[in-house]
């Protein structure tokens, strides 16, 4: 098809800009340490309100379907109409379900908070993203792995600040918390000036240029099936992470015998692991193509995925660590090996992917909340490490590199 876009010799995009990509990167950890908030308190609700791991799982599922239904809708809307502002505005959504989960008083009130956060995250992802990519000077991979490392540590740090500042004091002091969304407005309002700028460049200085709806020399039914096979493997990599996220502190608690604070620095440890490892996917991705790196990080993690439910306390956090160093490598490939199917979509693809990842991780959670309230929570670990053999089905995409 054909679009109007700014001059390739734009000085916003001719090349990376790094003061961009961190401050997207930076609002992107402040977003998702707001999000990780939630599951952290997991073992304070349960006894507060007398939870079941269904009810836990439902928690879950609420959060991760608004945080993916709209998603996809933002995306596309965006594609055709850009909202510089819609990156403050959905941090100001984060704000009020953090406020409203400070003073929940019922298991309905807190579906409604955590809904209202989950709402906030589907506005800023798929904006997000395509920042991201303007500022990447074509280097698109590095520019996706800086944002997706700013929201793996903040995933990673939200646990450990949840363990010391509310696990301690109680329910209401998640409302301290809201400091870090005011300061995520603040943030995302100036990266939204920037954004603003470089829009208001392109309508002034237009150009029109082909841009393909598919990636060169694969037909259209070729990129659907492409499509399909990277949202089973989201399927395997989230549903994964849905037991580790929401379950491993309980995993730790029921086999080990830990403290809730102990769990959850056990928990940080692994989300620290999978901060470190998604800077390596995007930058490998571009070097050695993203084919390889999606088949090393989803079916190279299933090893050790496999010999964890089998080891004691120190072998456990070693290779949690390990597990969640290799499988956080997969969706910064994954999301620009999609964009390179889909040239000129950025939107509507993180919106895909980005829904798509919460909504498995949301569906996991409450399938294996289920499951761990008929089985056990040990039981549960061991039906999940088989998922990353799913990741055999990368041998059936193309190699748009070599293409």
């Amino acid at each position: 098809m054909k679009t109007t876009v700014g001059p390739a010799a734009s000085p916003l995009v001719k090349s990376t800009v790094y003061s961009i990509l961190f401050a997207i990167s930076f609002g992107h950890l402040l977003n998702d340490l707001l999000q990780s908030v939630i599951p952290s308190i997991y073992p304070m609700l349960k006894v507060n309100f007398k939870l079941s791991f269904s009810q836990i799982g439902l928690i879950t599922l609420v959060f991760q379907l608004a945080a993916s239904i709209l998603q996809p809708f933002v995306g596309h809307y965006t594609d055709r109409k850009p909202n510089p502002q819609s990156l403050a505005i959905g941090m100001g959504f984060t704000l009020l379900g953090l406020i409203s989960l400070s003073m929940a008083s019922s298991f309905f009130f807190i579906l409604v908070s955590v809904a209202l956060i989950g709402v906030g995250s589907s506005v800023f992802h798929p904006e997000a993203s395509r920042v991201a990519q303007l500022a990447s000077g074509g280097r698109k991979g590095l520019a996706q792995s800086i944002f997706q490392v700013g929201g793996n540590a903040g995933s990673a740090i939200g646990p450990l600040m949840a363990a010391l500042i509310v696990i301690p004091h109680g329910q209401s002091y998640i409302r301290w918390f809201a400091l870090f969304a005011i300061l995520g407005i603040v943030v995302l309002s100036v990266v939204g000036r920037w954004y603003k700028a470089h829009l208001t460049e392109r309508q002034t200085r237009r150009v029109v240029i082909d841009v393909p709806v598919y990636a060169p020399g694969l037909s259209k039914r070729r990129v659907i099936v492409s499509i399909i096979i990277l949202l089973v493997l989201i399927f395997s990599k989230y549903f994964y992470m849905a037991s580790m996220t929401s379950y491993f502190t309980f995993y730790l608690i029921d086999k080990f015998n830990l403290p809730v604070q102990q769990s959850q620095i056990y928990l940080f440890a692994f989300l620290a692991s999978v901060a470190a490892g998604t800077i390596l996917g995007g930058p490998l991705g571009d070097r050695y193509g993203r084919k390889l790196i999606i088949w090393i990080s989803i079916l190279g993690a299933a090893p050790f995925t496999l010999l964890l439910p089998h080891v004691g306390l120190a072998a456990t956090i070693g290779l949690a660590m390990i597990i969640g160093l290799i499988i956080s490598s997969a969706f910064s490939a994954i999301l620009v090996y999609a964009t390179d199917l889909m040239p000129g979509k950025v939107g509507t693809i993180a919106g895909l992917f980005f829904g798509f990842a919460f909504g498995m991780g949301g569906i996991g959670s409450a399938l294996l909340g289920w499951l761990a309230d008929h089985t056990s929570i040990n039981y549960v670990f061991h039906v999940c490490a088989f998922l990353p053999l799913i990741g055999i089905v990368t041998g059936f995409l193309p190699n748009i590199k070599d293409r």
